[in-house]
This record gives structure tokens, C-alpha cells and sequence, in this order.
């Protein structure tokens, strides 16, 4: 079964960030990811829900999502993104 990355973004350096966002692809599909959602037009519905930035990565199991996630590549990203910005991510199982 599928699994997803959902991030909540809200950029704080963008500078900082753009750093994140030219490494972070590469990370991503050495571990079978692919971007689903990556930024663009937010227009909020109901539950005065007001994103500044939604991320979507898809891979092929729970297991894959949280092997990239823990992955030596990553850990110096994850630092990398905390400190350009602040945000919710969360893995969850989909289909």
C-alpha cells in the first residue's frame, strides 16, 4: 500500500530553503519518492484551514516513507528545512 509525506510549510529563510528545495529531489528518488504536491496555489474551503506551502511525496509503502525519512541523506536536510522554515509533516497509508 501506498504512503504519503504530507508537509504543512511555511518558508521563514527563503534563501535557506531554496537550499532544501535543490537537494531534496534527489534524496527523494533514491528512495522510489515522487512529488505529488510541491507548492503551488492554495485556495482554502472549509475549517479555516490556511497553509502557506502543502508538499505531497508518494512511495510505494509505509516502510519506504519512513526508510527515506530516517535516511543518513536526509537527516542534514531535515535540519536544513526546520531551520528555513516551520511546519507539520506527518506519513500516513493511502491508496
Amino acid at each position: 500500500m501506498s504512503a504519503y509525506v504530507i508537509a504543512e510549510i511555511e518558508v521563514t529563510d527563503p534563501a535557506a530553503y531554496e537550499d532544501y528545495r535543490k537537494q531534496v529531489p534527489g534524496v527523494v528518488d533514491k528512495y522510489n519518492g515522487k512529488f505529488i504536491v510541491r507548492g503551488g496555489k492554495i485556495e482554502p474551503k472549509e475549517g479555516g484551514w490556511t497553509p502557506k506551502r502543502i508538499v505531497v511525496v508518494e512511495f510505494p509503502t509505509m516502510a519506504q516513507a519512513q526508510k527515506w525519512y530516517d535516511s543518513p541523506e536526509y537527516a542534514p536536510l531535515i535540519k536544513l528545512r526546520q531551520r528555513a522554515s516551520k511546519g507539520k509533516l506527518i506519513i500516513v497509508e493511502g491508496t
